[in-house]
């Protein structure tokens, strides 16, 4: 038996085998600005952005470490990253017998020859470096905060390990329409990866198609997915993400810079996931990722798999109430309150409140961080003011209304003029995509039509 099966062990997880990992650390990186996903994520890190009316975007990737049993996990942070911290802390408690933890790391200047914030993927894992030498690993698995997949690491890490690679990179075939926003590779048949490029754009685009039977797919299926894309999952050798990023100091992108500058002299190698994955950087694929949860019988990404459960924090809610309503292809946050309402297509986030002859269709209701007193909401209603959801008679369909948004009555949120792209922030909401969201906190008045 080889010493890399012997670094293995299995479990039994319910059904299923796992794979159990040793010497692993995790580290997510929190994201940048997540300019792509605002207004989302104006008070709030892109990880923390709510998601399937419960979760935070930041469950997936430490829930399919806790299910991989790599249980050392830091998270890097540098925007808006309040919520995103109190969010980990309430959620993430192992047991004092447990060496486990999740770990908020914020940007902040260091003691070091570099006193900035991180300017990209590497330098924020190299800026905290000198914590993460302290580990006893063998590898360190880099992950992003903002992808909904299932994975069971375990396996990833076995490739790395089976393949003596320096560092291995999860990939999926992917079609010509969206490969411009990844990273792109061509690989040998042995899986190493012999030319990356990031992002590329025209002729530098065509370049990289591949013949993606290699990996095998089908002639049809690799005719639609001429692409090799990086997910931005890595599993680095400790000494070899050591080494690059002191003997790289400008080099701060791990996707832009170090990947595609190591291909030549290491070996690095690709490990095909054949799941559900998909970037929901956009707020138009953050949209389409949510509502396609509603699909039946058999949506493209599941929360309810027992053997391997999406984690999130635990509010006691008390259940939905729904009165009279008509419900269709939609999926119903805890504690929620709808009446006489008809909802379908939809996803409604914890505390939603719908009042009377609503119509929600084809849309994303965050919810709310709290309920609003009786007696305040019918002060509200008695003086013509507005109160936290949606109210009586109004129409939401094909919109993202964000956490704690009051909908006024008979509003009217339809994007009647079929615009692509608006920004009305002092009227609380922008377009995006022809998909209109709605601000946090934002207050839209009686009769508004949006």
């Amino acid at each position: 038996m080889s010493q890399t099966v012997l670094n293995f062990s299995w479990r039994v997880l319910g059904s299923r085998e796992v794979l159990e990992v040793k010497n692993v650390l995790a580290i997510i990186l929190g994201g940048g600005a997540g300019t792509r996903l605002y207004p989302l994520t104006k008070l709030r890190a892109k990880p923390a952005v709510p998601l399937a009316g419960k979760y935070r975007l930041i469950d997936i990737p430490v829930s399919n470490c806790i299910n991989s049993e790599i249980l050392q996990i830091y998270v890097l942070t540098q925007f808006n990253s309040a919520s995103l911290n109190r969010h980990l802390s309430r959620t993430y408690n192992f047991s004092g017998f447990s060496e486990g933890f999740v770990e908020v790391l914020a940007a902040a200047q260091q003691t070091t020859d570099n006193p900035q914030w991180f300017q990209g993927t590497a330098d924020a894992v190299r800026q905290y470096l000198w914590l993460l030498e302290e580990w006893d690993v063998d590898e360190y698995l880099i992950l992003s905060g903002d992808h909904l997949y299932r994975m069971d690491y375990s396996q990833f890490v076995q490739r790395h390990r089976e393949t003596n690679a320096d560092i291995t990179l999860s990939v999926v075939p992917i079609g010509e329409k969206t490969a411009s926003s990844f990273g792109l590779m061509k690989i040998d048949d042995n899986g190493r990866v012999v030319d990356f490029c990031e992002k590329p754009k025209g002729d530098d685009l065509k370049q990289m198609q591949v013949d993606t039977t290699i990996l095998g797919l089908t002639p049809e299926q690799a005719k639609q997915s001429p692409y090799i894309a990086s997910m931005g999952i890595y599993v680095f050798k400790k000494a070899v993400l050591e080494k690059l990023l002191k003997e790289n100091i400008k080099q701060t992108d791990f996707g832009k810079e170090i990947i595609p500058a190591s291909a030549k002299d290491y070996n690095v190698q690709a490990y095909l996931f054949g799941g559900y994955w998909e970037d929901i950087g956009t707020i138009e694929a953050f949209y389409d990722a949510n509502l396609a949860l509603t699909q039946q019988p058999q949506p493209p990404f599941s929360f309810y798999d027992e053997n391997a459960p999406i984690y999130t924090r635990s509010r006691y809610l008390p259940p939905s109430k729904m009165l009279n309503c008509t419900i269709t292809e939609s999926m119903i946050g805890e504690g929620c309150i709808l009446k006489e309402c008809r909802i379908s297509h939809s996803v409604l986030g914890i505390r939603t409140r719908v009042e009377a002859d609503c119509v929600i269709e084809d849309s994303l209701l965050m919810g709310s961080d709290f309920y609003e007193p009786f007696a305040e909401r019918q002060s509200h209603l008695q003086n013509h003011k507005v109160a936290v959801g949606i109210g009586a008679g109004s129409t939401v369909r094909r919109a993202i209304v964000d956490k704690n948004a009051r909908i006024g009555r008979n509003v009217l949120i339809v994007n009647k003029d079929r615009v692509e792209e608006a920004e009305r922030e002092e009227q609380g909401f922008f377009i995006r995509s022809g998909i209109v969201v709605v601000l946090k906190n934002a207050i839209i008045p009686d009769g508004t039509v949006i």
